[in-house]
């Protein structure tokens, strides 16, 4: 097959090469977009009179009608014609004959595919960002139910002080937030049409590139021709919001994996989210969870390829930016997957609210409640610590609780720990007094349930 290039050389490319070289068994991906583009283009060069009318007309006709052959799988990916860009190409020219050759002017595979990785971004993160705010939804729901649930909070993964489960059910709200945010910003500088650059210097032909923005709907064009074509920071930029999302997803499934144990036994995931063992009959296993936190690396990996290849590349286009394909796509999808799954999974998790508020009660957790209780009566908190500590190593020492100690017993510590004590040590009390801004207590909760809310609206 006759390559579009061949012009300058005298010997047919080697086979081998060819199955080095093509993309089109990846890049395939991005056909509506390629065809969008070109459009795009066509009615541009028309407009500028670089083309007929009649033949934009025909363009458009040849492209729609290959577009029609793509999606009911009758068109024919030719590894010959390398990537998604020359197959359209070529059948457009078949299917229309001399004006398909037109197509190409006044750009260069080099803006084509910059442009197209463009609009399959701006895409995936639309419907990432839509995910993400349907997963904080989830949250608040869950949240909105659990506003009287005590658990323990921890650190170090030790008990650590009492907290609501709404109360950290929401600190994932706040991450996702965030998350919602950063491809939020991202969309903004993705938010460039490159088309027109050409391959690195322009074009000498009377081009309207604002023009061709527009149908595309970008806000803006690339301001410098090399960079339009020879960067992929906007790439970068989506995989890092990427790697950073799926950190907190790893998270929460290091923590539904957890919670699920016997050992823990805060909840349970459905049946229909987990699988069971070929040989232990008795084994529920929470592999979603797992598969989440195991995709995590991967996403990670794609970030770090791409850095890589890009790392040492000279100005402007090198075929190496090829492989940046590979890796924004599996990180869209994947992300994507977990995303969309994880919402159909969180929708049945149940809590165990009896086993989180008698675990609330373990460990010593109201033990700071005393500290800050010996501060309110002038002690530095040094030594309000120190004594505390005391009186948590007495009870360790005698394998009783707290609020197992009588208040002689408490006296014996300090003369300033009077009967009053006894009602902050229970895990209730401990929570209600949390009500610093962003604190756990039932009022800031509610708090940021309506800022929530508000948020998300």
């Amino acid at each position: 097959m006759k390559k579009p290039w061949a012009g300058r050389f005298a010997q047919k490319t080697s086979g081998a090469v060819e199955s080095f070289t093509e993309s089109v068994s990846f890049d395939r991906k991005l056909w509506k977009h390629d065809i969008a583009g070109s459009i795009a283009h066509a009615k541009m060069l028309a407009k500028q009179r670089i083309i007929t009318a009649k033949e934009s007309a025909a363009i458009i006709a040849g492209l729609s009608a290959t577009a029609e052959a793509i999606s009911s799988g009758k068109f024919r990916f030719s590894p010959e014609l390398e990537d998604i860009h020359m197959n359209i190409e070529s059948s457009l020219t078949e299917r229309i004959g001399e004006p398909g050759r037109k197509l190409h002017t006044a750009r260069s595979r080099n803006d084509q595919v910059a442009l197209d990785l463009r609009l399959y971004l701006r895409e995936q993160m639309q419907d990432i960002i839509s995910l993400i705010r349907k997963l904080q939804k989830m949250f608040m729901m869950i949240a909105e139910r659990h506003q009287d649930t005590v658990m323990p909070g921890y650190t170090h993964l030790q008990r650590a002080q009492p907290v609501l489960l709404a109360h950290h059910l929401l600190a994932y709200v706040e991450m996702f937030q965030r998350d919602r945010e950063r491809f939020r910003d991202c969309m903004q500088r993705t938010d460039t049409c490159p088309l027109g650059s050409c391959a690195l210097a322009g074009t000498s032909l009377p081009t309207d590139r604002a023009y061709t923005a527009k149908l595309l709907g970008f806000s803006k064009i690339s301001g410098n021709s090399i960079d339009a074509v020879s960067d992929r920071d906007f790439a970068l930029e989506f995989l890092s919001c990427a790697a950073i999302t799926m950190m907190h997803l790893s998270r929460l499934a290091e923590e539904l994996i957890l919670w699920s144990t016997e050992e823990f036994r805060f909840l349970e995931i459905s049946d229909r989210f987990t699988t069971g063992s070929s040989i232990m009959p008795q084994k529920k296993n929470p592999d979603v969870a797992e598969l989440m936190r195991g995709k995590t690396g991967r996403v990670y990996g794609n970030l770090m390829a791409l850095l890589t290849l890009m790392k040492g590349l000279p100005l402007a286009y090198n075929r190496d930016m090829q492989e940046d394909k590979l890796p924004v796509f599996d990180s869209a999808e994947t992300l994507t997957a977990c995303l969309s799954v994880l919402l159909e999974m969180l929708k049945e998790v149940k809590f165990n609210t009896a086993r989180l508020r008698e675990t609330a009660a373990g460990g010593y957790a109201t033990a700071t409640d005393v500290a800050e209780y010996l501060v309110r009566k002038g002690v530095p908190f040094r030594s309000a610590h120190e004594i505390t500590g005391k009186i948590v190593l007495y009870c360790i020492s005698r394998n009783i609780p707290l609020t197992g100690l009588s208040l002689q017993e408490l006296r014996t510590f300090s003369p300033l720990l009077t009967e009053d004590i006894l009602t902050i040590l229970d895990p209730v009390a401990s929570v209600k007094a949390r009500s610093s801004f962003g604190g756990t207590s039932p009022s800031e909760v509610k708090r940021q349930l309506r800022h929530y809310r508000k948020l998300l609206k």
